[in-house]
């Protein structure tokens, strides 16, 4: 078993930068792939980002290419989103997530919110 808690989120304006972490409880944490999705109101859940176990290897979605950075320190059980220019839409609740394949979706945390007031 995996437990998942998100902090970080908050309000934040247009242009501005935020950066989300992931703590995870488990002796496996390390040999997990993680990622991060997000939820919006009234839409589905989509993915963000993800990153191997090794961080050898991090993928991203298409709108927060460039903008968005994954990273993970498995002696922390951690995984970080860091989110620079923020636009109004990359508001949504960000869950983060954990499991063998990638991207990962066998353990979900609570979610943290990120709103980007214009």
């Amino acid at each position: 078993q995996v437990q998942l808690v998100e902090s970080g989120g908050g309000l934040v304006q247009v242009g501005g930068s935020l950066r989300l972490s992931c703590a995870a409880s488990g002796r496996t944490f390390s040999r997990y792939s993680m990622g991060w999705f997000r939820q919006a109101p009234g839409k589905e859940r989509e993915f963000v980002a993800a990153i191997s176990y090794s961080a050898g290897n991090t993928y991203y979605a298409d709108s927060v290419k460039g903008r968005f950075t994954i990273s993970r320190d498995n002696a922390k059980n951690t995984v970080y989103l860091q989110m620079n220019s923020l636009k109004p839409e990359d508001t949504a609740v960000y869950y983060c997530a954990a499991g063998p394949l990638t991207p990962p979706k066998d353990y979900w945390g609570k979610g943290t919110l990120v709103t980007v007031s214009s």
